[in-house]
Formats: C-alpha cells, sequence, structure tokens
C-alpha cells in the first residue's frame, strides 16, 4: 500500500483544463482553499467573507479574487478537495461488502458520516453548491467528477459506461439533496442513510440500475 499522503500539503483540485500554475501559485491557492474551510468550520456559511478569507490567508484581496470571484467559488472548491481526499483515501483501502451496492453504500455512508461531524463546514460548502450558478461551473463539475470516481472505484468500474454514469448522477442528486435537507433540519442523519439505501437498492440492484462486475 502507498504511504498516505499529508492532508496539509495535498493538492488542490483544479477546475478542468486549468493548468496547475507554478509551486507559488498552487501553495497560494492551498492557503486560500484552508483559510475558506476553517473560517466555515467556526462558524458556517456567514463566516466566509472574502476579506476574512484574504487576511486569514495571507494574501491581498485582488489576489484572492483572481483565483475565486465569490464564496461560493470557494466553498465549492472547498467540497471538491473534500470529496479528493476522500476518494484518495478509498483507492489505498479495501472496501468491504460483497456486492457492487453493499460497497457503494459503504462509501456513502462513511463519507456521509464524515461530512456530519462536522455540520458548520458542511452546512458551508453544500449551501454554496446549492446557490452556484453558471458561474462556477467549473468547480461544480470537479465536485460531479470526484463524486463519480468514488462510486467507479466502490464498484470496481475503472471504465464505467454511459449508463453506469447516468446511474452515478442521480445517485448524487440523491446524496446532494439529502445533505441540503439534513444541513437545514428537515432530515435526520438516520432519514439520509435510509434514502440513501433506498436509492442505491433501486438503482443498482433494481431493474434497469448498473450492473455490477
Amino acid at each position: 500500500m502507498p504511504p498516505q499522503a499529508n492532508p496539509d500539503t495535498a493538492e488542490v483540485p483544479t477546475p478542468k483544463g486549468d493548468e496547475p500554475g507554478s509551486p507559488a501559485q498552487r501553495d497560494r491557492r492551498r492557503r486560500i482553499i484552508d483559510a475558506t474551510l476553517a473560517l466555515a468550520a467556526s462558524g458556517g456559511y456567514n463566516a466566509v467573507q472574502m476579506r476574512a478569507v484574504a487576511d486569514k490567508a495571507d494574501v491581498a484581496l485582488g489576489t484572492l479574487y483572481r483565483y475565486f470571484p465569490s464564496k461560493v467559488h470557494l466553498l465549492v472548491a472547498g467540497l471538491a478537495r473534500e470529496f479528493q481526499r476522500a476518494r484518495d483515501k478509498l483507492e489505498r483501502t479495501t472496501i468491504p461488502g460483497d456486492t457492487p451496492g453493499e460497497r457503494l453504500l459503504y462509501v456513502l455512508g462513511k463519507t456521509t458520516r464524515s461530512l456530519q461531524r462536522d455540520p458548520h463546514l458542511t452546512e458551508a460548502m453544500v449551501r454554496a453548491f446549492m446557490f452556484a450558478d453558471t458561474t462556477a461551473a467549473a468547480e461544480v463539475e470537479m465536485v460531479g467528477g470526484l463524486m463519480e470516481d468514488m462510486f467507479a472505484t466502490a464498484m470496481g468500474k475503472p471504465e464505467p459506461t454511459e449508463h453506469d454514469r447516468a446511474i452515478f448522477h442521480l445517485i448524487a442528486d440523491v446524496w446532494m439533496a439529502n445533505l441540503i435537507a439534513w444541513v437545514s433540519r428537515r432530515a435526520s442523519a438516520s432519514d439520509v442513510h435510509h434514502r440513501l439505501e433506498l436509492s442505491v437498492r433501486l438503482l443498482i440492484n433494481g431493474d434497469g440500475g448498473a450492473t455490477g462486475a
């Protein structure tokens, strides 16, 4: 098994097609995301203000705006990094479960519980994802791609078909909708679990669902 990456130095995901930039630029981007997530963890969505992020990351406000035009862009990029770390951990472990559906439920459950342990941070990231418009399309696409990667890894599908991808997209929609319901206190943690379980049972194990390897 390869050595575990240090989360403090892990690469910050960048939108598809973007050049990663120089080491100094990558470090600046990492500091910005670190600052964003720290502020969100302490005070939720409203605590993430552009000036506060710039100060905490030790960058000029104008520089921050060149990297991220708004707090929504910041927080969705932060969600992408959280999912990237979850995906990287999955790739270094053996996922329990006898069927693709069981393994997918394990991944969904484990990641959901991790998010629920930090409700302020999750509330901020999920609200931003919900508010994102076309200007944040690149960041939203990053999140979607990482969710798809996690689902494909869980199900043992390194090259998912278009049908598989369509199923993954539906499960991702159910997942995010239920996280939104949880952070807005319209659903309990147990509700989220049962809804995800039902979705996987219908979409993966039911008629017309993605087939396992």
